[in-house]
């Protein structure tokens, strides 16, 4: 059995089909009120400025001129870093001489020239086979400090050595034991000529830093034997490093 709807007519006010109509055109409008002062945020074309009003000078790059200038005004890198070659060469050549030994040199401790010279240990040792870069740092650093503490423990409240010049002392020092390595590449091995370089040459490193430690340190000389002691003790033990 079928079921009936009631559908009503659908009535056009014209009375007939609905044609084509003309639409009309409406302007574009702006969501929001557009800001002079800022051109590129309004939506309305006509509204907008010349680009001619932008102004990049606040944008601009510097020259190459000025950047020029500004790097002519810093200073070199090595004083940055706070190393100064002519005051490492000074300070090495009076090594030299042991038996004129200019303390002044030394009252400005670095540690840039007591690195040169380790290094340049570790590179003959390299030379001669031996791999004795951390030995040798870890040598110098334990030296440093039981010299220092030798050192304040003579001088009592008087002593005014503190760590950073004992291992600047130490370390300039440390140039015949340099030499003696670069002369044992041409020595035979366990010879007696390299014993006797060895104890000239620990001889010479012994007396260069005692003489320094006594004149800078004002210790005064009823403790020379003392500290010369310790000095040999520790240009010794890296003098039997490059023998052995």
């Amino acid at each position: 059995m079928s079921k009936e709807f009631n559908v009503r007519p659908v009535v056009f006010p014209s009375g007939g089909n609905p044609g084509p109509t003309p639409q009309q055109r409406r302007t574009p409008t702006a969501p929001f009120p557009a800001n002079p002062s800022i051109p590129f945020m309004s939506f309305d074309i006509g509204a907008a400025a010349p680009a001619s009003t932008v102004t990049t000078s606040s944008f601009a790059a510097p020259s190459f001129s000025d950047r020029i200038g500004n790097f002519d005004d810093e200073l070199p890198l090595l004083e940055e870093l706070g190393i100064n070659t002519k005051q490492i060469y000074s300070k090495t050549v009076s090594v030299l001489n042991p038996f004129r030994v200019k303390a002044h040199l030394h009252e400005d401790a670095d540690l840039s020239g007591p690195f040169l010279l380790l290094v340049a240990l570790g590179l003959f040792q390299l030379l001669a086979g031996k791999i004795h870069f951390g030995v040798i740092l870890g040598w110098i650093t334990v030296a440093a400090i039981f010299l220092y503490v030798v050192f304040n423990m003579l001088a009592g409240r008087n002593g005014n050595l503190d760590l950073h010049r004992c291992l600047s002392l130490i370390g300039y020092c440390m140039l015949p034991m340099v030499i003696l390595s670069a002369l044992a590449l041409f020595v035979p091995q366990g010879s007696v000529v390299i014993f006797i370089m060895a104890a000239l040459f620990v001889v010479w490193s012994t007396r260069v830093c005692t003489r320094l430690l006594v004149e800078l340190a004002s210790i005064g000389d009823e403790h020379r034997g003392l500290i010369a002691y310790a000095c040999f003790l520790i240009y010794a033990s890296f003098s039997l490093l490059v023998i052995f």
